[in-house]
């Protein structure tokens, strides 16, 4: 009896550590092969974590909205109009008015998205698939299709290209909102209201948890959250573009499920969901150094994509 439980209590379900793994093997791989093409470098790591900084904080977000049962394909294109809207406002408000137009603006679409699933019931697949297509659409009618410009220098230092004591700003609010979304899924009521209710929505109401309000609250905070990465990019590129975020839902789904977090809700991590992104953006780099052509680049990927599901899935299954 003693000994089969010893057994179970050292069984290691590789399972759980997939997304670990694989950086381990991939940053191995390429340390290897692409070592003499700089992928070593401190600015070359750097920058992997700078390129991935508004997928990881989106992908914060998303963590949440599946961890409860749900999803938000709408997050590339809030980007673009929460950029859009925030430049526009720095030309006629400053520094201020930028930031509250930006983090509103995504505050608001995902208010939006949010009301039509909790309240009008409608599946969140459809309500952002929609909304996806909305927002992109909104951003290249009030932009004209034309890059709405920022020069304001303050605004460019905290949301783009700034560093304090040699750390990247990009990389200073990645860690921030990787800390905050941990403890807010592990270590706060809300997050376990967010987990229960995804894990089995009956059971949540009967336990007394407000189920509608729990997913209008997490559509909300993705919506916030991919506010706050269209001013990163905006920040870095010194620009609104209507064209931010394209194809940013299926990186931040595919590192969000790639982390440990259940496509069927129940289960989420934001560790494994900031591995899973780093993981993404670190293939992505070393693709790029290989002299693969974008074409390749997006194969890959996609590949990617499909192997989270397939590993989403078989999580659940569990």
């Amino acid at each position: 009896m003693q000994s089969k439980m010893k057994v179970s209590s050292l069984s290691f379900d590789w399972r759980k550590y997939i997304v670990y793994l694989a950086f381990v093997a991939v940053f191995i791989i390429f340390s290897i092969t692409l070592n003499e093409n700089g992928f070593l470098t401190t600015n070359n790591l750097l920058n992997i974590v700078r390129q991935t900084a508004m997928i990881s904080i989106m992908a914060v977000g998303m963590t949440l909205v599946i961890s409860s049962g749900e999803i938000d394909l709408s997050v590339g294109s809030i980007t673009a109009l929460s950029s859009i809207i925030a430049a526009l406002a720095i030309q006629s408000f400053g520094l201020v008015g930028g930031i509250v137009a930006g983090l509103g603006t995504g505050a608001l679409m995902g208010l939006v998205n949010g009301l039509l699933v909790s309240k009008v019931l409608i599946p969140s697949f459809l309500v952002t698939l929609g909304m996806m297509e909305v927002t992109r659409g909104l951003a290249m009618w009030i932009s004209g299709t034309a890059p709405i410009p920022i020069l304001n220098q303050p605004f460019s230092f905290l949301f783009g290209s700034g560093n304090i004591l040699g750390i990247p700003m990009l990389v200073i609010w990645t860690i921030l909102f990787v800390v905050i979304g941990h403890l807010v899924l592990k270590h706060m009521k809300f997050g376990r209201k967010v987990l229960a209710t995804g894990g089995n929505e009956s059971a949540a109401k009967f336990s007394g948890i407000n189920t509608k309000r729990i997913k209008l609250s997490v559509l909300v905070i993705s919506g916030t959250l991919a506010g706050f990465a269209g001013m990163l990019y905006a920040g870095r590129l010194q620009a609104g573009r209507f064209t931010f975020g394209e194809g940013d839902e299926l990186s931040v789904i595919a590192a969000v499920i790639l982390g440990g977090t259940s496509l069927f809700g129940g289960v989420g991590t934001v560790i494994g969901t900031i591995m899973g992104s780093i993981l993404i953006g670190t293939i992505n780099n070393g693709l790029i150094l290989m002299g693969l052509d974008v074409s390749q680049q997006m194969i890959i990927k996609g590949l990617i994509i499909i192997l989270a599901v397939a590993f989403g899935r078989k999580t659940a299954a569990k």
